[in-house]
C-alpha cells in the first residue's frame, strides 16, 4: 500500500523537489539513476544532492540500490509529492482530504479546492508491473518502462477520454492532470455495487447505464471494463468512472469489448435483481449500439 504524502509536503523544501525531479528525469533512461548523474539532472551541487538524498530517503520518497553503482529510484510516494507540488503551484488544489477509495490500480482522495473535487493517483503496475505492462496497449512498444511510466500513461489515457466524453456522456468532469494523477469532479452518491435499488428503479437504472454506454460509443469510446464497481448512482442519475483501459471505437477489439461490457452490466442486474431485470440479450444490445440503433433495443428493457 502506498502511503499518503500529504503530511510530508509541508516539510519539503524547493531543493527537495529539484532532487525528486532529477531522479524522475533520470528514470526516463534507466531503472536506477546513477548518483553521479543527479547533480546534472537536479541542477544541484554534489553536496546539496547528498543532503537532499538523505532528506528524501528518510521520508521514503526515493529508494536506494547498490548494483554496479549507487542508484536511486522514485517511490510512488515521491511521485505523488511531485504531482501534488505541481497541482499546488497551479492552484488546482489547496489541500488533501480523506481517502475516498483505495484499489489495486488507484488511490482516490477528496481534495480542498473551489468546489468538491477528487484526486486520483494511478497505481497501475505497482503490485504486478509485468502483467499490467503486457496487457495495456500504451506500454506494449516500450523496451524500458517503469511502473511510474505505466501509471502516467494510464492517467494520460483516462484524462484524455474524460475530456473527449464530458459533458455529452455522464462521466466525472476532468479538471487537471499531472504525471500519474488526475483532479476531477467528486463522484456523487455511491457505487452501484453498494446500492439497494427499489423494484421500480431497476429497469430505469439499467436503461440509464446502457444509454450512457451508447453515448460513449457515439463519442468514440468503449469503456472496456464495465462493472457495478465503476458506476456511481445518486438521485441525479448515474456517472460512469474509471476509463484508463478504454478503447476507441476503431480499435480492432472494440465491438467485442462492448459486448463484454453489456454482458457484465446486464449480468449484474440479473444476479442481484432476478425478478425485476428484463430478459435482455447482451449481444443484441451491443450490436444495436455499434449500429447506431440503440433506441429500439432500449425500448425492450422498459
Amino acid at each position: 500500500m502506498v502511503g499518503n504524502v500529504a503530511g510530508t509536503m509541508a516539510e519539503l523544501e524547493p531543493e527537495d523537489f529539484y532532487l525528486l525531479s532529477g531522479v524522475e528525469q533520470g528514470m526516463r533512461f534507466s531503472e536506477w539513476v546513477n548518483v553521479e548523474k543527479l547533480p546534472e539532472y537536479a541542477g544541484l551541487s554534489e553536496e546539496n544532492v547528498d543532503y537532499r538524498i538523505d532528506r528524501c530517503a528518510d521520508r521514503e520518497l526515493i529508494r536506494r540500490k547498490t548494483i554496479q553503482y549507487e542508484g536511486y529510484q522514485l517511490t510512488f510516494e515521491g511521485y505523488d509529492a511531485l504531482a501534488l507540488h505541481t497541482f499546488a503551484e497551479r492552484e488546482t488544489i489547496s489541500g488533501m482530504g480523506a481517502s475516498l477509495g483505495v484499489g489495486k490500480e488507484s488511490d482516490v482522495y477528496e481534495v480542498e479546492s473551489y468546489r468538491p473535487l477528487a484526486l486520483k493517483f494511478h497505481r497501475e503496475g505497482y503490485t504486478n508491473f509485468r502483467e499490467v505492462n503486457k496487457e495495456r496497449d500504451y506500454t506494449a512498444d516500450n523496451h524500458h518502462v517503469s511502473w511510474q511510466y505505466t501509471a502516467r500513461k494510464a492517467a494520460e489515457r483516462e484524462y484524455g477520454a474524460l475530456e473527449d466524453l464530458y459533458p455529452q456522456v455522464s462521466v466525472p468532469q476532468p479538471i487537471d492532470h499531472n504525471r500519474h494523477a488526475i483532479v476531477m469532479e467528486k463522484l456523487p452518491g455511491v457505487e452501484l455495487a453498494n446500492a439497494k435499488l427499489r423494484s421500480d428503479q431497476v429497469v430505469g437504472v439499467l436503461d440509464l447505464i446502457l444509454r450512457e454506454m451508447d453515448r460513449a460509443y457515439r463519442a468514440g469510446y468503449v469503456h472496456a471494463d464495465m462493472s457495478e464497481y465503476n458506476v456511481a448512482i445518486s438521485d441525479d442519475g448515474i456517472v460512469i468512472f474509471d476509463w484508463p483501459q478504454s478503447v476507441e471505437t476503431d480499435h480492432e477489439n472494440a465491438d467485442e469489448l462492448l459486448e463484454r461490457d453489456v454482458e457484465n452490466v446486464v449480468g449484474y442486474f440479473a444476479r442481484k435483481y432476478p425478478n425485476e431485470t428484463p430478459d435482455v440479450d447482451p449481444a443484441a444490445v451491443a450490436a444495436a449500439i455499434a449500429d447506431g440503433e440503440f433506441e429500439s433495443v432500449r425500448g425492450r428493457t422498459q
